[in-house]
């Protein structure tokens, strides 16, 4: 043996034995130091995340589970080789595209739905045939449950919906209703009630006329002239559709009846079955009689008189393909770039042409 490498040997086993009491040192002191973080936190459980269990899963395999069982103090031995277990199985794990249902029987919900409100006749077989042709293979008894979720009746015992009613009488339905402004008179702010139809085809708004009193007399003056045979804006209509209030009382019904036009009022507290003729009255109020002052029953008269031109005539409607109800789309002249205002009301109201 050669004797001059002995110190070289005893100094490597000097140095390794220094190196392994200091790594000793650092790992009781990270084991104290994590058994006190344990004491901080109490009973309350340590909430891991994927990447902290892949990174400790990864370091403590290495270790084995012996020394584990020395070194670890956040989770036990078993926790990390279960965690180290379920990588390995999530590695040859491909992942599966399962295709959810979950829109397309979402859709099919709409779709029963839709049918059913739309067509009071229609059962469960009607509803199943029509899906199938939409290529929606549905069983009556799921369609069942769709519609008593909803509570929606069955076929004998549905009623007709008050938009089906309405479009199978196209062209012969109108509807009518009052609102009010206030004017300023010598004795001071006086409402006036104006009463006004509309075509619920063609979605045209007649004013009937307005009153600070409107009492018997005065709406037997007006079911005269909208009953007219001439003129009259009712003459072609077979419906008319109002809500309960007393002023539509049943004399005035009685009146309209003779000249062949059958009242129908809507139900309590259905703003919807009378839905365009509210859609007008929010639209003359927002868009005219609220940036007004009115002096005057001429002056009231001035402005319905000019909004309901305006309306009718100038003014684009999203509900009839946003175009003007009694005026076609006139041809703009070739080459023409100056467009000008026409103006109602001092320019409260205003449609844009372009000049010839």
């Amino acid at each position: 043996m050669d004797t001059t490498c002995l110190p070289l040997r005893a100094l490597l086993l000097t140095v390794s034995g220094w190196v392994h009491r200091e790594q000793q040192r650092a790992i009781d002191y990270l084991r104290e130091e994590n058994r006190v973080l344990r004491e901080q936190l109490g009973s309350n459980r340590l909430r891991l995340t994927d990447d902290q269990r892949r990174r400790l899963a990864a370091k403590g395999t290495l270790l084995g589970r012996r020394l584990l069982g020395q070194l670890a103090t956040i989770v036990t031995p078993d926790t990390i080789m279960r965690w180290h277990r379920r990588l390995i199985a999530a590695k040859w794990t491909y992942p599966q595209t399962v295709k959810s249902r979950t829109g397309v029987m979402l859709a099919i919900k709409r779709l029963v739905l839709r049918m059913a409100t739309e067509n009071a006749t229609w059962g469960y077989s009607r509803i199943q045939g029509e899906l199938e042709d939409l290529g929606h293979r549905v069983g009556p008894s799921t369609i069942a449950r769709i519609l008593k979720a909803e509570g929606i009746q069955p076929a004998p015992d549905r009623p007709t919906s008050w938009r089906t009613f309405l479009q199978s009488h196209w062209g012969q339905v109108a509807a009518c209703d009052f609102f009010t402004s206030e004017v300023w008179t010598p004795r001071g702010l006086v409402t006036y009630y104006t009463l006004f139809v509309i075509d619920l085809k063609t979605r045209v708004v007649e004013i009937a006329g307005s009153t600070p009193n409107p009492d018997s007399a005065w709406m037997a003056q007006v079911a005269r002239q909208l009953t007219d045979h001439i003129d009259g804006f009712l003459r072609q209509h077979r419906y008319l559709l109002c809500d309960r209030d007393s002023t539509f009382s049943a004399r005035w019904r009685a009146m309209l009846k003779r000249e062949g036009v059958h009242v129908v009022q809507t139900p309590y507290r259905a703003p919807n079955a009378n839905a365009y003729a509210e859609r007008f009255v929010r639209s003359i109020k927002s868009e005219c009689l609220r940036r007004m002052m009115l002096f005057g029953e001429r002056g009231l008269q001035r402005a319905l008189r000019e909004y309901v031109a305006h309306y009718n005539e100038e003014r684009p409607h999203q509900g009839v393909g946003n175009r003007p109800l009694l005026r076609m789309r006139e041809p703009q002249p070739t080459g023409a770039t100056k467009v000008r205002a026409m103006e109602r009301l001092g320019g409260l109201l205003r449609t844009y042409k372009r000049s010839a």
